[in-house]
């Protein structure tokens, strides 16, 4: 890269149904493996077939987000131009396909590339472009193609060598033509920066790889943006580790049968997003009073109602924290990143088992899909706690077992179906320590109190939120979730600023203690989220008794750019 010190965002775009996404991610992985880090991005519409597809990737020597503006746009059609001009930096590059489009007018350094004639020349179908496009993108940047060749022939290796080798005839083409026909240098340039350890997934991939670290062995979901990928994962990689991956015939019946996996002592967990949870309500409450342990994956997109199906938001918070009738324990942990996901998902199965509750791992659709290099995940860091057992030679000694007896944590040992002495009832009923429905008062209270003092031993035991920069500054940035990386990458452009970032991953139970000792000690606090009415700010008001004296908020589908937060940080900050 001619300056290490400065990202490069790369944009392609055109016609849904041409492989935006997998060139887009093609091209990442190429760079990935020079040793740059890098985030993608990708936005689409709620549309079976057809409209206007992008995918960005932002590469450099540490990335935390995608930044804007766009350095090089590869423009597979008319509408690309037309619609991203905006976006372009002053010295920006424009592939396009010289006998279809017509560039716009401006600044930028343009590459005009016959990518229809080139695809038909080497024998290609018109969705073959946007492999030539590739290879001509990498010439633009001054990168070697052999990389591009080796993850084509990689990813075609059961195709036909026929298939094989006109892909990577099409990408030789288009590199070659513009090493050829454009000898100036551009402005943005990558060079190999040497072997770096690492891999590239999204977020949903990572909260799979976390939930079959920590032994889930039972995933059930009906498809629904943007969850969907995370079924598609587990339904190719669970059945290799002996999960049951099941997508029943709708969303009620996916969390209760992910509840009957749990009564038989199986790790299981389920995926959906805003729609789907709300068909999940009632069973949410049955969890809650049979205490049994289930991790729920919710996608966050904006609503309400169908809303924005394919975009993003972080609106969901106090419908979890709220959700089914009444009041019961249960936790909410939100991962800011792909490392997050994948630990972070680990350990929510974990506070499932220990305190026979459901437990949210709250995402959005900029988390879930976005994909980012990280470290390989270590596996020796998952440690599994299942909670309190009995067997049959302590139901014995005890000579009965009380399902829902009342324990001073609020803990009532579970039991493995078919344990000899065993035997107890569990229903959606109050219900006494033998789990037989009683309604009187004094056993009411008892059972409500012992399943509450689940909630505060858990408050207990979550970690407290983690600072980023300066322990003592004029602003902290306080945020949960996908904005994570945003504010880590706006912060790079604010090292001479005098800001932190304080970044919560454990919504709920709300960590009373740590944030009043974390924010009212803070000078000035900044509250970022993308959602109309604060939500996580409501909860710093009501549980830290501070106002925030600033908030940034966002509710139009799309994630906050680093530059937003940086220009708001400095009207702050004057």
């Amino acid at each position: 890269m001619n300056n290490p010190a400065q990202n490069i965002t790369i944009k392609i775009a055109g016609e849904a149904g041409f492989g935006i996404k997998i060139a887009g991610a093609t091209l990442g992985k190429v760079l990935s493996r020079m040793g740059y880090q890098m985030f993608d991005y990708t936005e689409y519409p709620s549309l079976i077939r057809g409209g206007h597809n992008t995918f960005e990737v932002t590469v450099g020597e540490r990335v935390h987000h995608h930044t804007r503006p766009v350095h090089l746009l590869i423009a597979l059609n008319q509408a690309s131009v037309d619609l991203h001009q905006s976006e372009l930096s002053f010295d920006a590059g424009v592939i396009y396909d010289s006998e279809k489009t017509k560039p716009g007018t401006g600044p930028w350094k343009l590459y005009p590339v016959p990518l229809s004639r080139i695809t038909k020349d080497v024998g290609g179908s018109e969705l073959m472009k946007n492999t030539v496009a590739l290879g001509a993108a990498l010439a633009v940047l001054g990168a070697p193609v052999e990389g591009l060749l080796a993850i084509l022939r990689e990813a075609f290796a059961k195709k036909k060598q026929t298939i094989i080798d006109q892909n990577v005839k099409a990408a030789s083409s288009g590199y070659q033509f513009v090493r050829d026909t454009f000898p100036e240098l551009f402005p943005h340039q990558v060079t190999r920066l040497g072997e770096r350890r690492q891999m590239y997934v999204t977020g949903n991939e990572a909260v799979g790889l976390g939930a079959i670290a920590a032994g889930c062995r039972a995933y059930f979901a009906y498809p629904m943006t943007p969850s969907s990928s995370l079924l598609e994962f587990m339904a190719k990689k669970g059945p290799k580790v002996g999960m049951v991956v099941r997508q029943p015939e709708d969303e009620i019946s996916v969390l209760n049968t992910a509840i009957g996996a749990g009564f038989m002592g199986i790790r299981s967990m389920v995926g959906t997003s805003g729609g789907g949870y709300s068909l999940m309500v009632e069973a949410t409450g049955l969890a809650g009073i049979t205490e049994t342990p289930v991790v729920i994956y919710m996608g966050q997109r904006p609503g309400p109602a169908t809303g924005l199906p394919t975009w993003s938001g972080q609106a969901d918070l106090r419908f979890l924290m709220h959700a089914a009738q009444d009041e019961f324990p249960r936790l909410i942990v939100a991962p800011g990143d792909q490392e997050e996901c994948f630990y972070l998902t680990a350990e929510a199965f974990n506070f499932a088992e220990k305190y026979q509750m459901p437990v949210f791992v709250l995402m959005d659709k900029n988390l879930a899909e976005g994909g980012k290099t990280v470290a390989p995940f270590d596996q020796s860091k998952i440690k599994i706690e299942r909670g309190e057992w009995v067997s049959a030679e302590d139901i014995k000694k005890e000579g009965k077992y009380l399902r829902f007896k009342v324990t001073e944590s609020g803990i009532s040992p579970r039991v493995l179906p078919g344990t000899a002495g065993g035997i107890h009832e569990t229903n959606s009923d109050e219900h006494d320590e033998y789990g037989y429905n009683i309604e009187d008062i004094p056993n009411r209270n008892a059972q409500m109190e012992k399943r509450m003092r689940k909630l505060e031993r858990a408050r207990a035991e979550i970690p407290p939120p983690n600072l980023y920069g300066p322990k003592d500054a004029s602003l902290s940035l306080v945020s949960w979730g996908s904005t994570k990386g945003t504010i880590l990458q706006a912060l790079e452009e604010l090292s001479n600023v005098s800001v932190n970032f304080i970044h919560f991953n454990y919504l709920w139970p709300f960590p009373t203690q740590d944030a009043v000792k974390m924010l009212q000690s803070a000078k000035q606090l900044m509250v970022v989220e993308n959602n109309f009415t604060g939500q996580f700010d409501g909860l710093i008001r009501q549980y830290v008794g501070i106002v925030p004296q600033h908030h940034l908020r966002k509710y139009d589908g799309r994630p906050f750019w680093p530059h937003e937060i940086v220009d708001k940080v400095h009207e702050v900050i004057k």
